[in-house]
């Protein structure tokens, strides 16, 4: 997972100025919250996370399935 070190922010800021690491995470996904300098915390959109808990229900077999409808026009390019 790469992380962008403008979404680094303590656990004191995040504690006193919540509103404002939210907002950081409707701009920009996510935001790794530090304590003691060390990733401790990710905040991310709840709609992400229900995408991540799919995939973990999902078998690989219906993953591949729901990947090739989705980028059917993108394999179709690329057989050409």
């Amino acid at each position: 997972m790469n992380v962008n070190t403008s979404n680094l922010v303590s656990i004191t800021e995040a504690n006193q100025n919540f509103s404002r690491v939210a907002r950081m995470v409707d701009e920009n996904g996510a935001v790794v919250i530090l304590k003691n300098n060390a990733p401790r915390y990710l905040l991310i959109e709840f709609s992400t996370a229900e995408g991540e808990q799919l995939a973990k229900n999902e078998d690989v077999s219906a993953i591949s399935k729901r990947l090739i409808l989705k980028n059917r026009q993108a394999y179709e390019e690329l057989a050409r």
